[in-house]
């Protein structure tokens, strides 16, 4: 865990391992979601992304594509 020095008020940040236990991923995809900008507060310090601990698990955008091309219905 590692506190934001830089704020007033002190900001708790997980880096990208614990935040994958947290939410059940791998850390590469907690990295990919920092990179694409899908974690509000999430900062890269040198080669380590930290991400606030209270961060919500963004939405997987391949299971929702997944999830509505299996609630698509067209008639013709």
């Amino acid at each position: 865990m590692y506190d934001s020095a830089d704020k007033e008020e002190k900001m708790e940040y997980l880096s990208t391992t614990e935040i994958a236990e947290k939410w059940g991923l791998s850390r590469r995809r907690v990295s990919v979601y920092c990179k694409e900008g899908r974690i509000p507060g999430a900062i890269q310090k040198a080669n380590m992304w930290l991400v606030p601990a209270d961060a919500e698990k963004p939405i997987d955008p391949r299971k929702a594509r997944k999830m509505n091309k299996s609630t698509d219905t067209t008639v013709e």
